[in-house]
């Protein structure tokens, strides 16, 4: 049987997900999405602060965004903004690198997903997801076959999540401050 237009169910326009490639022109759109990132940061990892000294999140954009032009004048970066009803819902920057070969083959270049950022609001509409199929179909289309992510050890939503969108751990980063009192000294 066949079903009219009019009786289709729709999607309305304010739902659909879109998605726009920045250029370092645009790079001050994701600030917002930045310091609320690094806000949710601060919050999940206060274990960290007598080891990692938090900064302002003005200043974290201002340091991070200057890391974004950097890697926007490589042709390979993608600064992907996810927008939902024509406002921002999330964004990945993505980079490329070269992988020389080691213990393991990942392939001449892998991905690394610098950033992610999706707002809570946004969650329940599958922002990160999509982010992460689109990075997945552009990089695979660039000849990359891996791609790399970090989370925070504390984030155990955030690492759920990616092992459900089938990434494994993969290293453990370790952090400590030099001059720092160790459990042997």
């Amino acid at each position: 049987m066949e079903t009219s237009l009019v009786t289709k169910p729709r999607t309305p326009l304010s739902d659909v997900l879109r998605f726009r490639y920045l250029g370092s022109h645009e790079i001050e759109e994701l600030a917002e999405l930045w310091m609320a990132l690094h806000e949710q940061h601060t919050a999940i990892a206060p274990h960290l602060e007598d080891i990692v000294t938090s900064v302002s999140p003005e200043e974290s954009w201002r340091r991070r965004r200057t890391q974004y032009l950097s890697w926007l004048s490589d042709p390979d970066t993608l600064a992907v903004l996810a927008e939902r009803g024509g406002e921002p819902a999330g964004y990945a920057m993505v980079t490329i690198r070269e992988n020389p070969k080691g213990s393991w083959d990942r392939g001449d270049r892998v991905a690394v997903v610098q950033t992610l950022s999706v707002p809570a609001e946004y969650s329940a509409y599958g922002v990160r997801s999509a982010l992460l199929e689109e990075i997945r179909r552009q990089v695979g289309a660039m000849g990359v076959r891996e791609i790399e992510l970090t989370a925070l050890a504390t984030s155990s939503d955030d690492i759920h999540f990616f092992e459900q969108e089938g990434f494994r751990p993969f290293v453990t980063t370790m952090v400590c401050r030099i001059g720092g009192v160790g459990a042997h000294d």
